[in-house]
């Protein structure tokens, strides 16, 4: 998978980020996807992700992850048809973002490390661009089961 990673914090280390690379790249494996998808993910502070959480979901509160899957459309959206010259694009799966203070508090909370929490919280948002959801309680189990699922296959673990 081709991963774009984004650190406007300047505080995720070069390992984090490396480590959030082969986590979603092994979860891409696992969901079979194509090698040539392309996702970003770009970690930011509370205050940054409140912005995104107001503006684009009328929630004015920081949260941990937010995702926007590329493939999903929303009200009163078309589906875009392309023509077959672009059928060789790679696949755009969409972008996720993640607070980093949040990671930090819910590491804490939960009693795991910050690097569990990153990788966590990654994951979940990569369910979520590859239309997994949680609304609904059978939905939350797919979702929660596989996400576990590939948290231990990788070795992050509780």
């Amino acid at each position: 998978m081709e991963i774009t990673l984004m650190d406007e914090t300047n505080q995720v280390s070069q390992v984090q980020l490396d480590e959030i690379e082969k986590i979603l790249t092994f979860a891409g494996e696992q969901l079979d996807l194509e090698i040539e998808t392309e996702m970003s993910v770009t970690f930011m502070d509370n205050a940054r992700i409140q912005e995104i959480n107001r503006d684009y979901r009328e929630k004015d509160m920081p949260t941990d992850v937010i995702s926007f899957a590329l493939e999903e459309l929303g009200e009163d959206e078309m589906p875009i048809i392309f023509d077959e010259e672009f059928e060789t694009m790679p696949r755009n799966i969409g972008d996720i973002m993640i607070s980093i203070e949040r990671a930090e508090e819910q590491a804490k909370e939960y009693g795991h490390s910050y690097e569990r929490e990153l990788g966590f919280l990654a994951i979940h948002g990569f369910l979520h661009l590859n239309g997994y959801d949680h609304m609904t309680p059978e939905d939350e189990k797919e979702m929660f089961d596989l996400q576990r699922k590939i948290l231990e296959a990788y070795g992050l673990e509780r």
